[in-house]
């Protein structure tokens, strides 16, 4: 039961069975594991609001990769802070699993968001005073809280140590961030991601900070982890080669989600 009083649906992603036309057999209709409706954002300017989502839509499946992009300053990183609940959109409707997000509270969010989501950022985001061990166990301390950690925390740090050796960081993780380079700050911040396990990896411009060579691959640890784990990968970007791995892509325009290429 989530703080509004709703009771949170289970993890299946399957809605009812669907009618099947004469001679095929009954297929299972695909829900989205997150579901976006008209959602609108704007900010204050002195006397002026910038509206930066003007009504955007937008349906993402499980096991999909989707690339999001558009000219600097079109509300890409705004539009991923709302699907990750980060932010809260002025108005319309954001359905995760099944949960009308813009309706809880502010603690259920979080809660929703360290279970189900991860982010990858360009700028990594990491606590330059832990290790890579220990800044890959941050979500899951937050989420456990301190007197359960106390009882998981063996636990935990053998999931850690086993992201990090999966992502090619076993020799580093006793480093902290001033010693690694930019890509393995980035495998750190993966593993971070990954640690709750979420169904949603959405990621803000994850190459966008990285020499060309590093950048591929990062970007083909991203795509290797999505498909072994069947996440739902988001990738805001400008780089049209990453955009172009993709399953689906989508120009932000006018505040707008605009489908492009095949």
């Amino acid at each position: 039961m989530n703080d509004t009083g709703a009771v949170l649906p289970a993890d299946s992603d399957s809605g009812p069975t669907s009618m099947a036309s004469a001679g095929e057999a009954p297929q299972e209709p695909r829900e989205p594991v997150l579901s976006a409706r008209n959602l609108v954002r704007g900010y204050r300017m002195g006397e002026q609001t910038l509206e930066v989502l003007a009504g955007t839509h937008v349906d993402l499946y499980a096991g999909e990769s989707v690339a999001i992009m558009g000219r600097s300053g079109s509300g890409k990183s705004t539009l991923l802070h709302s699907l990750g609940l980060l932010d809260r959109p002025d108005s319309g409707s954001l359905v995760v699993h099944g949960v009308e997000t813009t309706t809880l509270t502010r603690s259920a969010r979080a809660r929703l968001r360290n279970k189900r989501i991860g982010y990858v950022f360009q700028f990594y985001h990491l606590i330059p005073e832990l290790s890579a061990l220990d800044n890959a166990l941050l979500p899951r301390r937050i989420e456990v809280g301190p007197l359960r950690w106390i009882g998981k925390q063996k636990e935990m740090r053998e999931h850690a140590r086993a992201l990090l050796d999966e992502l090619g960081l076993s020799t580093r993780m006793a480093h902290k961030p001033s010693q690694l380079s930019g890509g393995e700050r980035q495998r750190v911040a993966i593993a971070r991601a990954l640690m709750s396990e979420p169904t949603l990896l959405l990621c803000d411009e994850p190459t966008g900070n990285l020499d060309e060579r590093t950048s591929e691959v990062i970007a083909d640890l991203l795509f290797q982890v999505s498909v072994e784990r069947s996440h739902t990968l988001v990738l805001v970007t400008h780089d049209s080669d990453l955009a172009a791995r993709a399953d689906r892509r989508f120009q932000l325009h006018e505040g707008k989600l605009e489908a492009f290429g095949a």
